[in-house]
């Protein structure tokens, strides 16, 4: 098979029964899988073993590196990216062939392209999702020290987060992790940014023959408008008072409600100490999903486990109102009770479908159901329109 060497990481298979010496476009494998994918500039192909979905891309060594490497530091710091799991390199003598190396990453289950969410050359009613989705994406990868330097439409992953929609990096070959970016690298990347999505949006119109008037070109325009808001959010020191300590509470509150976490928080005196600088350390949009792992055990994305936290705490007030029980204890009444048993007929109804994704939905229906009866209609009674009503998300 030749002298090809191999990084893979631990808890996957170890890949070694795959035809190496070969482009992946020639194999033939029975480990194959045909599963939709976005448009790539590299070779991808899906791979199916015990441990999971994986997805394999050809490219040239110092590329792969750089993906590996990046991928690998944005998973420590809990940023929005796929898996990497193994690099592949020597697979040819010329490191710049394009089958020298080759990357694998954990396939994202119920992950899509931006080209299933399209409506016409753009993204009608979701577009609105998709501008959060991208901005947030960026925010987060620059708060962790990422210069990305080839944001586009086709090198982001999307799945779909309770009511929102998470976009998750795919592409890190063109990558840099710094210890903090500097405010020209971060509108570097913004501006790369605009150029690109413009670009997919003309993309988009040409295959659809739709005229280039038709196309969204201000998209990228408009991400960066929510991304700037974002930043300064997460980002921006304030003055406080010395009898304005509450500030530092709705502060953090307000980033968690974004679903950012705050780290730390850095107390700087000014003006002889009469007054403070706050200046928040903030981490990944992992706020919620942290708290409900916490609380319940359960894994969920940041949206999904918002809205669930809401569930749990409706549940938790009105048990702790009949009971007097505290958190923990209403945390575990409500999985077992409510939660377990949701998810079960879910799955029955939808087999193949995200489960936890499928409970959020059905927590939108109830709520908007019971807003028009005018009053709480019941799991069961909600379960069963929304069945009847397809299932609407």
């Amino acid at each position: 098979m030749g002298d090809f060497t191999l990084t893979v990481r631990a808890g996957h298979p170890d890949f070694l029964d795959l035809p190496w010496d070969r482009s992946i476009v020639k194999w033939d494998t029975p480990r194959l899988i045909d599963l939709p994918k976005g448009i790539s500039r590299h070779e991808v192909r899906f791979l199916g073993y015990d441990q999971g979905i994986y997805a394999v891309k050809e490219l040239p060594t110092e590329p792969a590196r750089t993906d590996y490497q990046v991928l690998r530091a944005l998973e420590d710091s809990a940023a929005p990216a796929v898996t990497a799991v193994a690099l592949v390199e020597q697979r040819s003598d010329d490191p710049t062939e394009e089958r020298a190396a080759a990357l694998i990453t954990k396939y994202v289950d119920f992950s899509f392209s931006y080209r299933e969410l399209l409506e016409g050359p753009g993204f009608g009613p979701r577009r609105r999702q998709m501008l959060a989705a991208f901005a947030g994406l960026l925010v987060e990868l620059h708060v962790a020290g990422c210069f990305w330097g080839d944001c586009s439409l086709s090198n982001v992953l999307y799945r779909w987060d309770a009511m929102a929609i998470e976009a998750l990096m795919v592409d890190a070959e063109t990558a840099e992790i710094h210890d903090r970016l500097t405010d020209g690298q971060r509108h570097e990347d913004v501006e790369i940014m605009i150029v690109n999505v413009a670009g997919g949006m003309a993309d988009i119109a040409a295959s659809q023959g739709a005229d280039i008037d038709d196309a969204d070109l201000g998209l990228g325009e408009e991400i960066a408008d929510w991304y700037h808001w974002l930043w300064d959010e997460t980002t921006s020191e304030i003055v406080i008072g010395a009898e304005e300590r509450y500030k530092i509470t709705e502060r953090i509150r307000r980033l968690n409600e974004l679903g950012f976490t705050v780290d730390e928080v850095d107390l700087i005196p000014v003006d002889g100490g009469t007054k403070l600088r706050m200046r928040p350390i903030v981490g990944g949009r992992v706020y919620n999903t942290a708290r409900l792992r916490e609380l319940t055990g359960l894994e969920a994305s940041e949206w999904q486990a918002r809205q669930i936290l809401s569930d749990l705490h409706y549940f938790a007030a009105d048990r702790d109102a009949a009971t007097g029980s505290g958190k923990a204890v209403a945390a575990i009444q409500w999985r077992v009770s409510q939660f377990e048993p949701l998810l079960d007929r879910i799955r029955a109804e939808n087999p193949s479908g995200d489960p936890i994704q499928g409970y959020c939905d059905f927590l939108h229906y109830r709520y908007v159901a019971s807003q028009a009866a005018g009053f709480d209609i019941g799991n069961d009674a909600a379960f069963a329109q929304w069945v009847d009503a397809g299932r609407p998300g």
